[in-house]
């Protein structure tokens, strides 16, 4: 789709990240087989954005250019097109079901049906401003039979779906796609950040096992609920990393940069062992030398990491997911990296919890094992999965092709 030519017929897709706190480009070459090696990396720190959302346009711009021109240079590649990451407060989730019914109940589900039943699915009360972005098919049951993953050329007269809505503010999801087209880049598609970086960490065994993925970023934090090998459930905290750091500013007294500068070098989701122990921190403007309590340092980060979990636990378990979370939590993001993070993490959520790995990519390590790579890493694996259900063939072809990513996430 980058209109490239590449001796070996692979396939060059991009995945776009506009952070909070970094823009992020991966390059992924897709091979013949369906293998996703990552061959390029661009990265640069991120200004004009604000939990998640562009603020300043021209900021943006200027990082992402500097972002993909460095990505370019890692993959040597020309950059024509990129797969863009999307978040935000606005961005809501619900479930919905359609139902088709047909004359009889030794009706043929043809394709058509299927279409009907999607698009019935797709009815529900939003705000007028408001744009679906995703619309995930979860399962199809026919006649009381659940759990059918392709109905087509089955008997039956009443066809119901369940399915995962993502929706937001059209403007506000325009105002990221706008800055990319004015660096004369397009925009393949948009996607949801927390899908993304779901589908760079987990395998399918664990999405059938059941399990939550926390991308703790540094303006939002998104979460996925997997669960049967589908999507159950969304959301978005406009919460994140840069509010830890806020914290520590205002509770030890002190600049956000250097409130954040002691997060990343003596930060920890635990007080175990900070007791007793403090930081002595120079001053170079004349004052006196500082002396900081660890314990209390810790304590401020510990209060902001606990609530925000708690906040994602309280509202899984209100919509019944905590038993079917058999595979425990997966955390990414820069959070992430956050000391003991996992620990605390599997006391909130009572279950096992760790940093998350990249699944089924290949190629450089920094972007493999980075958990702040994720989300851009993701969105390769989603283009290669669409670019995939866009080469109809036959009547499955068709239906894949009519549903479009429904059936793939």
């Amino acid at each position: 789709m980058l209109n490239l030519f590449f001796p070996d017929k692979a396939t060059v897709i991009v995945g776009l990240e506009i952070g909070t706190a970094k823009v992020a480009a991966v390059v992924g070459e897709v091979t013949e087989s369906g293998g996703v090696n990552v061959i390029g990396i661009g990265q640069c720190p991120s200004r004009g954005v604000r939990k998640g959302e562009v603020v300043d346009a021209d900021l943006a711009a200027e990082d992402v250019r500097n972002a993909i021109v460095e990505a370019e240079k890692s993959a040597d590649v020309e950059i024509a097109s990129v797969y863009l990451s999307v978040t935000g407060g606005h961005l809501t989730s619900l479930n919905t079901h359609g139902v088709f019914t047909a004359a009889s109940d030794d009706h043929e589900i043809s394709p058509p049906d299927v279409g009907e039943v999607l698009a019935n699915a797709k009815v529900f009360n939003r705000p007028s401003e408001n744009t679906v972005l995703h619309a995930i098919r979860q399962h199809f049951t026919l006649n009381g039979q659940a759990g059918i993953a392709d109905p087509v050329g089955m008997l039956g007269g009443k066809l119901e779906l369940d399915m995962h809505v993502v929706h937001g503010v059209t403007t506000r999801l325009q105002n990221p796609v706008r800055v990319v087209k004015g660096l004369n880049l397009e925009v393949e598609e948009l996607v949801f950040s927390g899908l993304a970086s779901s589908l760079a960490l987990l395998d399918n065994e664990q999405k059938q096992m059941g399990v939550l993925v926390v991308d703790f970023g540094a303006g939002t934090t998104e979460y996925v609920v997997y669960a049967d090998g589908v999507i159950k459930h969304t959301g978005i905290l406009a919460v994140g990393g840069d509010h830890v750091t806020n914290d520590l500013s205002y509770g030890l007294r002190m600049a956000p940069a250097r409130a954040a500068m002691l997060k990343k070098e003596h930060g920890a989701a635990t007080i175990e062992g900070a007791a007793g122990q403090t930081l002595t921190l120079t001053n170079e403007n004349g004052f006196p030398d500082r002396r900081v309590n660890l314990e209390h340092l810790r304590r401020i980060m510990v209060a902001r990491l606990e609530e925000t979990f708690e906040l994602i636990d309280e509202d899984i378990g209100e919509k019944g997911f905590h038993d079917q979370l058999r595979a425990g939590v997966c955390l990414c993001g820069g959070g992430a990296r956050i000391r003991g993070i996992d620990g605390l993490a599997s006391d909130i959520f009572a279950m096992p919890a760790c940093v998350g790995r990249t699944s089924a990519v290949g190629g450089l390590r920094s972007a493999t094992d980075d958990p702040e790579l994720a989300t851009a890493v993701g969105l390769v694996k989603y283009g290669a999965i669409r670019q995939k259900a866009q080469r109809p063939g036959g009547i499955v072809g068709k239906l894949k092709h009519l549903a479009g990513s429904f059936g793939i996430l």
